[in-house]
């Protein structure tokens, strides 16, 4: 089984008193908990809110109810989540979409930045480069190489437009001064299996994603679009390792609140987070996928989302990506 990092950051949060201060953060919660997920069942991110979401009703002693809510590029659930009472119990499981949906969507009911509290980051899923078996580059150096004697002539597939892989090769395009012809996918599974089949030179997927085509012999990870390497792929370098440095972009799933929850209760939430990431059930059941869990806190993860809240907007506007 494939092993993953632990990453958790043990900060301020882990020396908050477990139970709030005020009379509601005492008896919360005193009724199941309701995680809403913007992303459909059966997926990496459902399965991540589920190995967290049975965790936490351990710690909180009461049910954490999972509910997907999909569409309108994860508007429906955030919209759904502002729609119930800022009581602690409905959150949002949300990715990258709380940053590219102010670029990308006009006219939004909402404003992200205000309407929101981040509680932590949950996971990250690791992204690689890989290219189907018979291409000729074997290093990410080869690749960038042929990419730069041929622009605009090799294709890699992410899922999907304007998605962390589309970003990640956007930003790899822009840092190495290549130019790759972009095909964007529904799901990472998609890409993989034109991968497998040869349909694509390349794809920007996650390590869950590559493995049937890499376990098959029809593709290979030539690099991590991560800061770190990936237990999962151990001998792959990083992009920053292959010349570009400080090269981050990797998809992540993180857990928010409703602006206007009591203090306490966020302050509960976010210490029963910090404490799932530490039991085993959240990494024996997350290890297959090579999830990395990343219980951050509110401060990390606030810092995280202003730097690459930053990174994403410079990518987006550079590269004019737009969504239908």
């Amino acid at each position: 089984m494939t092993q993953i990092r632990r990453r958790a950051a043990l900060g301020a949060a882990l020396a908050t008193p477990f139970l709030g201060t005020a009379a509601f953060g005492q008896e919360w919660p005193a009724r199941p908990v309701r995680l809403i997920v913007s992303f459909a069942a059966g997926g990496a991110a459902d399965t991540a809110a589920r190995a967290y979401g049975a965790v936490l009703a351990e710690i909180l002693g009461q049910s954490v109810v999972i509910e997907n809510r999909t569409g309108g590029n994860a508007l429906i659930a955030a919209s759904a989540t502002l729609q119930s009472p800022a009581d602690g119990y409905t959150l949002l499981v949300d990715a990258a979409n709380q940053l590219t949906n102010p670029i990308l969507m006009r006219d939004l009911p909402f404003n992200y930045a205000t309407a929101f509290i981040p509680v932590s980051q949950l996971v990250i899923f690791p992204q690689v480069v890989a290219v189907k078996t018979p291409f000729p580059a074997r290093t990410i150096a080869e690749f960038l190489d042929q990419a730069r004697r041929n622009p605009g002539s090799i294709s890699y597939g992410t899922p999907p437009t304007a998605g962390m892989g589309h970003l990640a090769g956007e930003l790899l395009q822009q840092r190495a001064g290549i130019r790759l012809l972009h095909s964007p996918y529904r799901g990472g599974a998609d890409a993989a299996r034109d991968l497998a089949s040869g349909t694509l030179d390349a794809a920007i997927i996650t390590t869950s994603s590559v493995r049937p085509p890499v376990e098959g012999g029809q593709a290979r990870v030539l690099a991590m679009t991560g800061l770190q390497r990936s237990a999962s792929y151990p001998d792959a370098p990083t992009l920053a390792e292959a010349g570009l440095p400080g090269f981050d972009m990797n998809d992540w799933n993180g857990l928010f609140v409703p602006a206007g929850v009591p203090r306490p209760i966020l302050q509960r939430m976010e210490a029963a987070v910090m404490e799932a990431a530490r039991r085993p059930g959240v990494f024996q059941r997350l290890a297959p996928l090579g999830t990395e869990v990343v219980a951050q806190g509110e401060a990390a993860f606030r810092a995280f989302l202003a730097r690459q809240g930053q990174v994403v907007a410079e990518v987006i506007r550079a590269a004019k990506i737009t969504i239908s």
